[in-house]
């Protein structure tokens, strides 16, 4: 019997189709591989290819990674696989952007969004939006998954094989030679399904992961993690890891931004602003602020005075994004002339402020929609 130095967290939840037998090494950090190899008898060189197969080639069957011995492939394709969660259903809106929904094997559910870009002639961003939880537990106001239960967190194994499972996907069925369906992910963003810093060991673990050089090796420029505003794990976060960081703020005053999103009640703005403070950015880096508008809540050109005020000597760039409509929800979005008068008040003011339209509305995979066809 093996004898793994490995965390419980890899291995605690079920939710693959993993048989008793047999572990899911997707998930694992180099260290953990490196465990396992020794526990193997294998020198520390096969720990990394073995990593280096599963992460920066994405090889899932064992058969595959001929750097190994087929002894050593026969051995780990008894005791071990190679999982990523399961495409349940897959839609395509009319704009080109893909949503991806996934069911574990406790019957749970979460979303990735595939948003396709010509940034320029020539440039191509492929985003893909990854969800962190089933649901969400914070209730904010606008967002419909934040009204489904927040059933669990997801495990690291259930993050990065979003990205796994949705480049296999597009590389299997988006064949056409548009730059538009350029089938590599070459942004990844924590903004789908959940609060990230609520299952902060293992985004934490799954961001390690993706920018890691001999593993998917994305630059830390292309990984942005998202927060509605947890405010001790937004230092922890800075602490550890240097990646791109992105603010879900859409408020200006704790009196609103308690009635939209209840976490502001234990975290209110005076200690979110410090901790925005406190963020280490590296020269010429940027705090990403999204602000959701709000008809009539936080949409008056005082608001937008209020909240120069408030990022002031932050180096940030701000995305106004109007309310993206569905069924649970009273709230509604400016009009775009509004909008446009709070955007020329924060340039006026040096702000660097984008309005963000909205993709993939036609299909209910928009911000503040996911989970939008799920029964539960």
């Amino acid at each position: 019997m093996f004898c793994y130095i490995l965390r419980l967290r890899y291995f605690a939840v079920g939710v693959f189709t993993t048989l008793p037998h047999q572990q899911n090494l997707l998930g694992l950090l180099k260290y953990e591989i490196e465990s396992l190899l020794l526990s193997l008898n294998e020198p520390l060189f096969r720990a990394q290819q073995v990593y280096e197969a599963i992460y920066r080639h994405g090889l899932s069957n064992f058969a595959n990674i001929t750097t190994i011995s087929k002894k050593l492939r026969s051995t780990l394709d008894e005791h071990f696989l190679i999982d990523y969660p399961k495409i349940d259903q897959v839609q395509q809106a009319s704009d080109g952007v893909r949503k991806y929904r996934f069911v574990a094997m406790d019957g749970q559910a979460f979303e990735s969004v595939y948003i396709p870009e010509v940034v320029k002639v020539g440039r191509v961003t492929n985003t893909l939006c990854i969800s962190s939880q089933t649901g969400c537990s914070l209730e904010c106001k606008f967002c419909f998954t934040a009204s489904l239960k927040h059933y669990r967190n997801l495990s690291v194994a259930e993050i990065i094989g979003q990205v796994f499972a949705v480049s296999h996907d597009l590389a299997a069925n988006c064949t056409t030679k548009k730059p538009i369906e350029n089938t590599r992910v070459t942004n990844v963003v924590f903004m789908g399904m959940g609060e990230p810093l609520l299952n902060y060991d293992n985004v934490l673990a799954a961001v390690k992961l993706l920018i890691d050089a001999d593993g998917m090796n994305f630059s830390n420029r292309r990984v942005t993690v998202s927060t509605a505003g947890i405010v001790p794990r937004i230092y922890d976060l800075g602490r550890a890891v240097q990646t791109q960081f992105a603010i879900s703020l859409n408020a200006t005053t704790d009196e609103v931004r308690s009635q939209i999103m209840p976490i502001n009640k234990k975290w209110p703005l005076n200690e979110l602003i410090a901790a925005l403070r406190a963020y280490p950015l590296s020269p010429r880096r940027r705090l990403t602020v999204e602000y959701v508008m709000l008809g009539g809540v936080n949409d008056s050109l005082a608001d937008a005075h209020r909240l120069i005020n408030l990022l002031s000597f932050i180096p940030v760039k701000i995305n106004l994004l109007p309310l993206n409509a569905h069924p649970r929800t009273s709230l509604h979005p400016p009009s775009m002339e509004q909008v446009l008068k709070f955007q020329k008040v924060l340039r006026d003011a040096s702000m660097n402020t984008i309005i963000r339209s909205a993709r993939g509305q036609d299909i209910a995979a928009a911000c503040g929609q996911l989970g939008e066809n799920d029964p539960k």
